[in-house]
């Protein structure tokens, strides 16, 4: 006989085992049983837990494609398989088409909080007991004993972290020149609400924006589309809003622009990208054919920044502060004393001005040298469709950039919106924001609190958080169902299928959101 089991992501060989024997008791009666094998869809055939299960069985484990698995009827359809993989029942279907044509299901469906298990084959017609069960069989009795010991993620299991290189300079396996792609660089929260209608908790785009004042000073530009843009007056309002001269302003098309702008223009040979973080930067670096190191930060150590931890020969070292998607604050002197001479320090800011105050904010510094800061007015001003953001730096390093840009960069209308978002009353607007976004945040924190599988970044000062929930890849899907967009994490450097961002909203969506991830946590059990 077959065993087909369903596995939620992290599900331990305790739970898979616990789930067969009893499956297995059912199906022995008097007689004897032959387990031939562990089937699964294919997608979770190497899944720690349904490896070691199959290993302590002596049987090994097949996976299969799950189109073909949806081609198997079952008796015990149900919807959230079905949704999630397209089978209705990966337990069933698995055993059934281990078995082959003809074979039965011996016991149908169990479920355990993170396994479904079901035996199919073929009616038992021992004449020898002794004859048809050789050694490779299986019983009941034999699967009693476990293997004394740990088995990890379980109840009082000691906790072993994973290992994390702090500073993993040499093997990205992200770029084009490994062929291999452990993390989507390219991958961004809009691509998880582009087709579909879902409530919003993947961009961090402010929500009810643009203001009307801001659409009205964006819609009397458009009289001006015959002209090419200028920017001289935006660039002196950047300027006077961080009391620097307009030689160390560079305005861009949002702050992508900005990354691939650094990373063709500046002659660096050693760049290393701080992660867990936005992920435009080191794909524009490797797309300008630089080879990059990464300093990952740990989630034992609050994803916070430590300067040791960047090799002395970096000659650019990119962080983000407030960093998406950790949404962890570092002070501005623990960044500023990153920078040394002959290199380039570039600090993304785009998220700032979400933090009341601006506090740890470097931008309007000039007394750290090599300091290049990143600003976009994308998300508190919800201008991602206008593509509007800019540079602060040394002259020298401004010319390079600007040397390197197109003519005519960024357009008339959000040259008008740059300039609108530089006056006091803008900038008041901004600072009110940020104070709410924090109270809503608590919120959300709060929240999320009350949920035991649910592991929070605490320290959050963005208009975000991040957060780990075992299989959250799985969850993310339950949450889509419910209607619901999460930002997966696992494309970012350092992160893993395990980790989920969610952007800070109003109190009413907060709660309704909640309400989804009981539910979504409740399917999964």
């Amino acid at each position: 006989m077959h065993v087909g089991v369903g596995v939620r992501s992290g599900a331990t060989a305790g739970e898979v085992l616990a789930l067969v024997r009893s499956a297995l008791a059912e199906a022995a009666g008097p007689g004897c049983v032959r387990v031939r094998g562990v089937a699964t869809l294919e997608a979770r055939a190497a899944e720690p837990g349904v490896a070691e299960a199959a290993r302590r069985l002596g049987v090994p484990v097949t996976g299969f494609p799950a189109e073909e698995l949806a081609g198997v009827a079952v008796p015990h359809p149900s919807a959230v398989p079905l949704a999630a993989t397209g089978t209705a029942s990966v337990a069933e279907a698995a055993a059934l088409r281990a078995a082959g044509p003809g074979a039965v299901l011996l016991v149908p469906k169990r479920k355990g909080r993170r396994v479904t298990c079901a035996i199919a084959g073929f009616v038992p017609s021992c004449q020898d007991k002794a004859a048809s069960c050789p050694d490779e069989v299986t019983s009941v009795a034999r699967l009693l004993p476990l293997t004394c010991g740990y088995i990890a993620g379980e109840p009082d299991s000691p906790h072993t972290p994973t290992p994390h290189t702090t500073a993993d300079m040499d093997t990205h396996t992200d770029g084009p020149h490994t062929g291999t792609h452990a993390h989507d660089l390219r991958h961004h929260g809009d691509a998880e609400v582009r087709d579909e209608k879902l409530v919003d908790l993947a961009v961090n785009v402010r929500t009810a924006t643009p203001p009307d004042w801001l659409r009205e000073r964006i819609a009397h530009s458009l009289a001006d589309l015959a002209h090419y843009p200028d920017g001289r007056s935006a660039r002196a309002a950047v300027a006077e809003r961080h009391d620097l001269p307009t030689g160390r302003v560079l305005l861009t098309s949002g702050a992508a622009e900005a990354f691939v702008l650094l990373a063709r223009a500046l002659p660096v040979r050693r760049p290393v990208v701080v992660h867990p973080q936005f992920t435009e930067p080191e794909a524009a670096l490797q797309d300008a054919g630089h080879e990059v190191g990464r300093v990952l930060l740990r989630e034992e150590d609050g994803f916070r920044l430590d300067p040791a931890a960047v090799p002395e020969d970096a000659d650019l070292v990119v962080v983000g502060n407030p960093t998406n998607p950790t949404s962890v604050l570092h002070p501005a002197e623990t960044i500023a004393a990153l920078a040394r001479p002959g290199r380039y320090l570039v600090v993304d800011e785009a998220f700032m001005d979400a933090v009341p105050g601006e506090r740890e904010a470097l931008a309007g510094r000039t007394d750290v040298p090599g300091l290049v800061v990143l600003r976009s007015l994308t998300k508190t001003w919800g201008l991602a469709g206008l593509r509007i953001g800019y540079v602060l730096a040394e002259p020298d390093t401004i010319g390079l950039l600007e040397r390197a840009q197109p003519l005519w960069p960024v357009s008339t209308p959000a040259l008008v919106a740059a300039e609108a978002c530089m006056t006091r009353a803008a900038l008041a607007e901004a600072e009110h924001a940020a104070h709410r976004i924090g109270t809503e945040r608590a919120h959300l924190l709060a929240g999320l609190a009350e949920f035991d599988e649910v592991r929070t970044v605490a320290a959050a000062e963005g208009p975000f958080v991040l957060v780990r929930i075992e299989g959250a890849d799985a969850i993310r899907e339950r949450l889509r169902l419910l209607g619901f967009a999460a930002r997966r994490g696992d494309t970012f450097p350092g992160l893993d299928r395990h980790w989920l961002r969610l952007a800070v909203r109003d109190r009413a969506t907060t709660n309704r959101f909640l309400q989804a991830l009981d539910q979504a946590l409740l399917l999964g059990g």
